[in-house]
């Protein structure tokens, strides 16, 4: 049977735009290549060390910079305070060699969203990506646990913590776990809609930018131990 009339519009998947940040070369190429054989990932614009990077993501706009931590004119920590100070900044995604490195927690305490070590699988690289860009959960949740438990307790209270409801408490308690939006929604017996909420009132109550940053105030509050 012949059907008229205007055919459904088809939606395209956006494209997420990345910005790689390493003073390595095989490095840069090796993730270039696993990013850009992706349909939906694309390299915009690539960085030989940290001082290169502020002018690359003015001009390029990117969704996910991947930094290396230890780079040449100006390091990953420094680099991706810089980038949160823009007003559009990009989500960062910390690339390591070890990590139990202390310099991968001072970028995750800087502001970045997550780390991977560069000995991580094409696909995982891939899913990090698309998680750090999404922000409705937590890489390596253990790993940032065991970092912030290397820390010595912090001087006092993270301001805003004790603004936390009881039940924004038990959200971002299961935050610290590693847990998305769905699986704490599951856990509480509410809506996703309703966890939303309430991972938004804790990011807003903690002056948080992302899940990491809440979590890593909860760590070094002393709301939830890492030990």
């Amino acid at each position: 049977m012949e059907r008229h009339g205007t055919p459904a519009a088809t939606v395209e998947p956006m494209t997420l735009r990345v910005v790689i940040a390493d003073d390595e070369d095989l490095i840069r190429t090796g993730l270039r290549i696993i990013i850009d054989a992706e349909p939906d990932l694309t390299v915009v614009g690539e960085a030989a060390d940290g001082a290169a990077v502020l002018p690359l993501v003015r001009r390029e706009r990117p969704d996910v910079v991947l930094m290396d931590v230890r780079m040449p004119a100006l390091d990953g920590i420094q680099a991706t305070e810089r980038l949160l100070a823009l007003d559009a900044p990009p989500k960062v995604l910390v690339v390591t060699t070890f990590e139990n490195d202390d310099h991968v927690y001072d970028a995750l305490r800087a502001g970045a969203s997550g780390f991977l070590l560069k000995r991580t699988r094409p696909d995982d690289l891939i899913k990090a990506v698309k998680l750090v860009a999404a922000g409705e959960s937590l890489l390596f949740p253990a790993a940032i646990r065991a970092l912030a438990g290397r820390r010595p307790p912090g001087p006092g209270r993270v301001a805003g913590i004790d603004r936390l409801t009881g039940r924004e408490g038990d959200v971002l308690r299961l935050m610290t776990k590693g847990l998305s939006n769905n699986e704490i929604a599951a856990e509480l017996v509410v809506s996703q809609e309703t966890v939303k909420t309430h991972v938004g009132n804790v990011l807003a109550k903690l002056g948080a930018r992302d899940r990491t940053q809440a979590v890593i105030a909860a760590y070094e509050s002393g709301f939830v131990s890492p030990r």
